[in-house]
Formats: structure tokens, sequence, C-alpha cells
């Protein structure tokens, strides 16, 4: 049973999970380890990411059915990979290891860009918002996100899950330079969880909606009381725990 963590520039990839007829990360990295180890290998990963999203730490289990040095596997692996994907670190762990189950909590960055005329190099890493936002105020509403709350507010529309309850253990805003990270870390995240509440945020750093409002927004249990989905190339998955 082997964990690899990951690496990978989600731009040209419709998102994690494999579909038909189109570029995933899952598809290509099964693909590659099916040639690496001559028989096809299904691949567990802690989460799916949408098209668009990056992730530097996301990991991912698989057994093996034969005996190769980690490090050859390592190695040949990467070589097998596209530029756009990067197995960084791998190790042989216990049969009972799975990535999904096992996960304890994700962490996640959003950049945002704040610069006057938008980077034509940022344009697939961050978003941009050329406009003042007010700082202190998007701080107020990130901590009112802490804490085991119901998010259905900001949930995509379509989902179909058991419960929509998670627990949020770091919410905050911090700037350096033109840019503002909004780092969030939790037991689970809701599809465009993450992407919702930064919407929300913008929202509060324009001066469209007050921080005090943000309670008011968890407890309406509603979608369309929360800000706009933002787009995907901000967000990064920067590390899973176990």
């Amino acid at each position: 049973n082997i964990k690899m963590i990951v690496s990978y520039d989600g731009s040209g990839f419709h998102g994690w999970q494999t579909q038909k007829n189109l570029r995933t990360i899952q598809e290509t990295i099964e693909r590659a380890l099916c040639k690496l180890l001559g028989e096809p290998t299904s691949i567990c990963a802690s989460g799916r990411t949408d098209a668009g999203v990056h992730a530097m730490g996301q990991v991912f289990n698989f057994r093996c059915g034969q005996f190769m040095p980690l490090d050859a596997v390592f190695r040949a692996l990467n070589a097998g990979l596209p530029g756009d994907i990067r197995v960084m670190d791998a190790e042989e762990v216990d049969q009972g290891f799975h990535a999904r189950r096992m996960s304890k909590s994700k962490l996640y960055v959003y950049i945002i860009d704040t610069s006057e005329a938008p980077s034509p190099f940022l344009r697939r890493y961050a978003l941009h918002e050329g406009r003042a936002l007010d700082l202190d105020a998007m701080q107020q509403a990130a901590a009112e996100i802490q804490g085991r709350h119901d998010f259905i507010s900001f949930m995509a529309s379509g989902s179909s899950i058991r419960t929509t309850t998670r627990e949020v253990y770091v919410s905050r805003v911090f700037r350096q330079g033109t840019r503002l990270y909004y780092m969030i870390e939790g037991s689970g995240f809701l599809r465009y969880m993450v992407r919702n509440i930064v919407g929300t945020l913008l929202l509060v750093g324009r001066g469209r909606m007050g921080a005090h409002e943000v309670p008011g927004i968890i407890a309406g249990r509603d979608r369309s009381l929360a800000g706009p989905t933002v787009g995907p190339q901000g967000l990064y998955l920067l590390k899973v725990r176990y």
C-alpha cells in the first residue's frame, strides 16, 4: 500500500476525478502507473479538486501487487507524468491506510491579487481584484466562519450528501504586498464551499456586506444569502492531515 503526495497545476485539467474523454488528474496518474507497473491501477485520493484548482499537497494511495523499490517507483512515475503533475513524496504505509477515509483535516489557501493592473502571468494562479478592499472587515468576517456550523449556505446547488455540517479550525485573511491570502482548514468541505466563502469575503471587503452579517448567512441555511462563487484559479490544496 503506497501513499504519495502530489502537486499539480490544475489549469489544464477538468478536475481530479476521471471523466470520459476529458483530461483529469486521476486518469493521468492512473495511466502512468499502469504503464509503469504493467497492470491497471486505481488510486484513492483524499478528496476531489475541481477544474482549475491547484494542489501542493494532495494525497493518494494505491495498492501494488508486485515488489518494486519505492525510490524507483517515485522516479519512474515522475518521468512518465506530464510537467504539470509531480509526485513530491512516497512511502509504504499500513494496509489499512485509506487516503480519503483517514484524513483528519484539509488546509486550503485562496490567493487574491490586488494589483492595479492584472498580470498575464498570474491569470491562472490568482484572482485579480483591482479595487481597494477593507482588510480589517474581511478578517472579522473570516473569523465568523471558524467553528462547527451547518455550511449549506456556502454549498453549490445540486449536491447530494448526508450532512452539511463541518468544523472549520482556521479561517483567516492576511496581506503580503499586493496579494491577499485566505487560509482555511477544516474537517471537510462542501462543493464550492471555499470559493463561495471567498465570494462572500469579497463582498465584505468591497463594503457591500457587513462582517456582522456572516452569522446570519450561516444561520439562514440559504445559498442566495451568501456571495458569488469565485473562480477556481486562486484556490490551492496545501496539505492533508492524518
